[in-house]
């Protein structure tokens, strides 16, 4: 096996053509999945807590939204994205921020069902007994229901980073120049080693969803640790 087409072309792999050229690579894969989960995190809650609303139209708009979005493959959503802005906004967006806006859009939904599952894991008295103090329940959502749930999502929400890392790869159908497609450009260009170029590839995204899924093991025994000393 040619293993020179891969150490030659590594920097590429990882950061694309910067500093001399736009970024890219596996530098622009890590991008879209922070700004992803950081974005979909604001509408998932929403969405979550809309979800456990006792009003019923409020409540109907984020089950229509949640179950719409996770209905529908990823990569048909970009697609939408990328092909109807042009239409409503009246200008093309980059195809950066078209798969943005699709990683936030699918993830949220994910979120939402995770922030939903988080607070109706809470014993109800929590509810009850903040209540009795005086709290109102948006109050008591906020300062008692709220902190103890989204410390127990913390591992799901690590997972949810994790499977969005690996889902950037959808944004090379589009042309954003992210880790798979910067792979298949160097294939492209020498078309001597494929399979070396790809099993690096794959060893990349190994490395960064291995420490992520790590990091979230070590979360989770953290917080089996700190529930079994508040009991």
């Amino acid at each position: 096996m040619q293993w020179d087409v891969v150490w030659n072309n590594l920097d590429y792999f990882l950061w694309g053509a910067y500093p001399d050229g736009p970024l890219g690579g596996l530098a622009i894969s890590i991008i879209l999945a922070v700004l992803g989960i950081f974005g979909a995190f604001w509408i998932g809650l929403a969405a979550g807590l809309m979800r456990l609303s006792r009003n019923m139209f409020i409540k109907g708009i984020a089950v229509f939204y949640i179950e719409v979005i996770r209905g529908i493959p990823l990569l048909m959503l970009i697609f939408w994205f990328y092909f109807l802005a042009p239409v409503l906004l009246g200008t093309p967006l980059p195809e950066f921020s078209c798969a943005l806006v699709a990683f936030i859009v699918f993830t949220g939904a994910y979120i939402g069902e995770i922030v939903k599952a988080g607070v109706m894991a809470l014993p109800r008295g929590q509810m009850e007994a903040a209540r009795g103090t005086g709290l109102s329940h948006a109050q008591a959502m906020r300062y008692v229901i709220l902190p103890q749930a989204l410390r127990n999502m913390i591992p799901s929400f690590v997972n949810q980073f994790v499977s969005l890392t690996k889902d950037t790869s959808l944004a090379y159908i589009i042309g954003v120049n992210e880790l798979t497609r910067t792979a298949t450009q160097v294939n492209n260009r020498t078309l001597t080693s494929p399979t070396e170029i790809f099993i690096a590839i794959a060893v990349l995204y190994f490395i960064i969803c291995y420490v992520l899924t790590f990091a979230s093991r070590k979360m989770e025994a953290h917080l089996a640790r700190y529930q079994a000393r508040n009991r």
